[in-house]
């Protein structure tokens, strides 16, 4: 039975299924489809990420982290970069430590 998928795969995908003796299609995206794909992965792997189990986090954060790197690659930004950056919005707006979730605003004083 065929399934469609249209979906950007890890490199070794298609040699892990043509040793399952199943038929498929695959494509060479361009540049940019290529970036678009990635997009979409990022929020595929987020999701992911978001809903696995405590056993499962860590495979899953590992998937995210890899499109992450991918995305890196492909604009050209390095870790160095994201890290400042990481750092500089840190001091600026904190981080996640003291576990607040924002309840409400009220903009009529």
């Amino acid at each position: 039975m065929r399934q469609e998928y249209n979906k950007l795969v890890r490199d070794n995908i298609p040699d892990i299924i043509r040793h399952q003796q199943v038929n498929f299609a695959t494509k060479i995206l361009s540049e940019e489809q290529y970036r678009q794909a990635l997009r979409q992965k990022l929020l595929e792997e987020a999701a992911e990420a978001a809903t696995a189990n405590d056993e499962n986090l860590v495979m899953e954060l590992a998937d995210l982290s890899e499109v992450i790197d991918a995305l890196m690659a492909v604009y050209g930004i390095s870790l160095e970069t994201v890290q400042e950056t990481q750092n500089q919005r840190r001091r600026e707006r904190g981080g996640f430590t003291q576990r607040l979730m924002l309840l409400w605003t009220d903009s009529a004083l």
